[in-house]
């Protein structure tokens, strides 16, 4: 298995850094163990430079690991075992189920005599690894084994990344099941049951996933090309802004004359007709189930009025939600700018939550 993602699903000892690198920012965060539930040790958000990756590709991996740098420093963090993340398109996933009497060495090996079954790349160009889910719900005498496959190149590329940094790569997750993993936290705060299936929108700047979640375990995922960077665009091209001054609604600060009618309406109005899209491809899929609620993460989740939106208009109860909410801070916190970032911080939360597997 790869010295990389074969660290997927393993093991992490804390304290560790969560780092989720979009397409627009460097989210980091670091959670330490207080009481039954965390803390937040430290934490920040870094603008990705312009250029440095596009159409969800690191073109300028020096520019990239630079930022990351700077998002450390600036948060404070004093760690240096981090864990990254590859987003669900650079991932194959696939649940099989294998005899239950199998020890852990006969499940790597029979998954590397039939990986070709699995995946559409030659085996050597591949991280692959493996986590048991449990018995399968029809047959006690199979488990079921969650599959996860990426281009070796992928990894690479984060170790690269955490290296130019400073950093030393601790494991590589799959972005979906992080942010899953996060949402863990949402489930028990608010005490959801767990025969209920929901649905959880990530929104990024320029992609986002719905995941679908029952009893804790992820049944779903598709990634859907749209997210919360139209908005800085249109706004760039509308009010003659650059990228910095276009981020205004993330900064908290009062919007221009207009900007409700002439921007903010038509981008919910087309982030409504997407997410129906979402939906729609999810109803159709063969791992469907009702989804009474769907809640909103990520960094374009908390545009003005979009769950209220969702809401009306697709006929799903939608709400903004975050796993940090809720947490305890220590004293270095700034507890306001925490409160604006939150709802972006959900895959970084995820990944840091590995320390503590």
């Amino acid at each position: 298995m790869s010295d990389f993602l074969s660290k997927l699903f393993r093991t992490a000892p804390p304290p560790l850094l969560g780092v989720d690198i979009g397409s627009s920012s460097i989210k980091v965060l670091q959670l330490g163990a207080s009481g039954s539930g965390y803390r937040v040790e430290a934490f920040a958000i870094e603008p990705v430079p312009e250029g440095a990756i596009s159409e969800g590709a690191i073109g300028d991996t020096d520019r990239v690991a630079e930022a990351v740098r700077r998002a450390v420093k600036r948060s404070g963090s004093k760690a240096k075992a981090c864990a990254m993340a590859v987003s669900g398109s650079a991932v194959i996933t696939k649940i099989i189920n294998l005899p239950a009497d199998l020890t852990e060495d006969d499940i790597e090996a029979q998954i590397e005599v039939e990986a070709g079954q699995y995946i559409p790349y030659p085996r050597e160009e591949v991280s692959l690894d493996f986590e048991v889910l449990g018995p399968a719900p029809r047959n006690a005498d199979l488990v079921e084994i969650l599959l996860a496959a990426s281009k070796t190149e992928n990894v690479d590329l984060c170790s690269e990344i955490a290296d130019l940094a400073g950093l030393s790569l601790r494991l590589v997750d799959v972005e979906s099941y992080a942010v899953a993993s996060a949402f863990e936290l949402v489930r028990k705060r608010e005490g959801l049951d767990d025969a209920e299936t929901v649905g959880v929108l990530n929104m990024g700047a320029n992609a986002s996933t719905l995941i679908a979640l029952r009893g804790g375990r992820m049944t779903y995922s598709r990634e859907h090309a749209f997210g919360g960077q139209q908005l800085i665009e249109d706004c760039m091209r509308r009010y003659g802004m650059d990228i910095e001054q276009a981020a205004f609604l993330q900064r908290g600060e009062t919007p221009p004359a207009g900007f409700e009618d002439e921007i903010l309406e038509p981008f919910r109005q087309n982030v409504i007709q997407q997410i129906s899209r979402a939906l729609q491809f999810y109803s159709s899929s063969s791992d469907y189930s009702g989804i009474n609620t769907l809640y909103l993460t990520g960094g374009a989740a908390s545009t003005p009025g979009l769950a209220e939106a969702v809401g009306d208009e697709v006929g799903v109860s939608c709400e903004v939600t975050d796993p940090v909410e809720g947490m305890r801070l220590a004293p270095a916190i700034d507890a306001k700018r925490l409160e604006r970032a939150r709802p972006a911080l959900t895959t970084a939360c995820g990944l840091a939550l590995r320390g503590f597997d």
